[in-house]
């Protein structure tokens, strides 16, 4: 393969271009995010009008995770081959086609398959404004832009919830506006990016794209999830059907493995992944997800099922674990990029994120609200302090030829690790709801089948003695999830402690890579490229002597 050709489509970015084309980034990532959580407290009233069920409902957000995870070491390779821009811009297309679908869906099933369809953007923007973020600003410089990240993941995150519930609020709106209300914002933000990110292109003459590798990790990753969404529901742990999906997963995962070992370029590079800084930064981002992910999608489901609060009010009730995100994030960026030091910000946020969980394991339908808000909040704390940081660790010990796969592979291990911790909790919350209910119905001398062909999320359509005994089965069997992702979430703390404590660098590659493309670019254009190369090493201050 010939070496690449790097083209300066810009000369370096200055503090006031840097924030211009953050802005538009941070207006993508704002849209994606806004896409999952702008349904959180909507999802029950949405699931309810179509009729649906506890297992479809979890599936309205693990379709989105589910090909989400599948696609983003895709995006995150095609980054490395390909403009940065024009890929965001198409997953920014994706994501407005599925957007579209969701919106004029009929049925659950339909919804299911649009959210799918959505989850492909959804997948390339997060992979890819992390990528082209860690192709504009050194490490060192990027925990003061984390505050930024962290503003953006809390006003989404705080606002969605609000946004959702006011929607399906308003009578003259509907639930379908969820889905249409982030149209217009990335239309903006397809059209902001074009004026103001300016990113350098690798061209390649002979590019070599692994497709079988990314179809085999697709298909092994999408069937184990949907073993882990129906086993104990639709079959038995033991059954053909489990043999069957788990056997094809591994099948189907093993030679991924050996496709990507001798691929010439592969989707995820296995000597990245085995780095120990990379290795651990997976681990912990899959319990991170796992815990994050899993646990924090059926709150709204807690604060309106469980304790009959309206979707607005319960987008509010959820306001502290955001305020948590928002503050961690920026205190904690600000500290790293005074010190340059990572590691202790990300144990610390991992004791914490299991502090929170465990708390959130204690409630039932009648805990105190401050108890939950408390909880809450020192979850949110907790998020804010690994999150991204995990993805800054792995950033700092690749090259910037390789960023876009080695920030794939974190985000899409976090990614995996959220779909498997909504659908396992999702499937947990669904038994335990489904026996108690079965319980309390005959305790109180009610048919079994006393809703009708109702959906226990359509309280509205059950009477008010079986109303309460769902109210009560929901808001109980919360508590057990919760204590669940507590336990997933200690392994982020163990992968924590053995990070090495490293230094982060204050230049946007290696600067030992840097140095020999250099040498490469001298040899074959016959011109010095040691100036070009000691402003990429040097710092932001340095830069702007230059």
């Amino acid at each position: 393969m010939s070496a690449p050709t790097a083209t300066a489509d810009a000369a370096p970015m200055n503090r006031r271009q840097t924030l211009e084309a953050l802005s538009g980034l941070l207006l993508v990532l704002f849209v994606a995010m806004l896409s999952s959580t702008v349904v959180s407290t909507a999802l029950p009233k949405i699931i309810g009008s179509l009729n649906g069920s506890q297992t479809q409902y979890t599936w309205v957000v693990t379709a989105t995770l589910l090909t989400a995870t599948a696609t983003t070491p895709i995006w995150g390779k095609l980054a490395d081959l390909f403009n940065k821009k024009l890929l965001i811009q198409v997953a920014i297309v994706v994501f407005l086609a599925g957007s579209v679908a969701a919106g004029f869906a009929h049925s659950a099933g339909q919804l299911i398959a649009a959210r799918a369809f959505q989850g492909i953007g959804v997948g390339g923007l997060q992979a890819l404004v992390q990528v082209a973020i860690a192709a504009m600003i050194p490490p060192r410089e990027r925990g003061r832009y984390n505050g930024y990240l962290g503003g953006v993941m809390a006003l989404a995150t705080v606002g969605g919830p609000l946004l959702g519930g006011l929607i399906v609020d308003t009578s003259w709106l509907g639930w379908r506006w969820c889905f249409f209300v982030g149209v217009p914002v990335a239309i903006v933000a397809l059209f902001l990016l074009q004026v103001t990110l300016h990113l350098p292109t690798a061209r390649r003459d002979n590019v070599k794209i692994d497709y079988l590798g990314a179809t085999l990790i697709a298909a092994g990753v999408s069937l184990l999830l949907v073993w882990i969404s129906f086993v104990d529901g639709s079959f038995a742990w033991l059954s053909w059907q489990t043999g069957a999906m788990v056997g094809g997963s591994v099948l189907l995962l093993a030679l991924a493995v050996l496709v990507e070992a001798r691929a010439a370029e592969p989707v995820v590079p296995l000597e990245i992944v085995r780095e120990r800084t990379t290795a651990l930064a997976i681990l912990g981002s899959l319990a991170v997800g796992m815990a994050m992910f899993g646990g924090a999608v059926f709150l709204g489901q807690y604060f309106q099922i469980g304790r009959g609060y309206s979707p607005t009010e319960a987008g509010l009730l959820t306001i502290p674990m955001m305020a948590g995100v928002l503050l961690s994030s920026i205190v904690a960026g600000r500290l790293i990029t005074a010190s340059g030091k990572i590691k202790p910000y990300i144990v610390a946020g991992s004791i914490i994120l299991v502090v929170g969980f465990a708390l959130l394991g204690t409630i039932d339908h009648e805990t105190s609200l401050v108890l939950v808000g408390a909880a809450m909040f020192i979850v949110g704390v907790g998020v804010g302090m690994t999150m991204q940081n995990l993805v800054l660790a792995v950033q700092n010990t690749v090259a910037l030829k390789d960023i876009g796969a080695a920030s794939s592979s974190v985000a899409f291990f976090r990614s995996l690790g959220g779909t498997i911790g909504v659908s396992v909790l999702g499937a947990v919350l669904a038994r335990q709801v489904t026996d108690r209910i079965t319980h309390d119905l005959a305790a109180a001398g009610i048919p079994t089948s006393g809703g009708g062909g109702s959906s226990t999320l359509n309280l509205a359509a059950l009477p008010a003695p079986v109303q309460q005994i769902v109210r009560a089965a929901y808001g109980d069997a919360t508590g057990h999830i919760f204590l669940i992702s507590a336990a997933i979430a200690v392994v982020g703390i163990l992968a924590a402690l053995l990070l090495k404590p490293v230094t982060l660098r204050s230049s946007l590659d290696l600067p030992d890579t840097a140095r020999s493309v250099a040498v490469a670019a001298d040899a074959v254009d016959g011109a010095p490229a040691f100036d070009e190369v000691a402003v990429d090493v040097a710092g932001p201050g340095e830069r702007a002597r230059r």
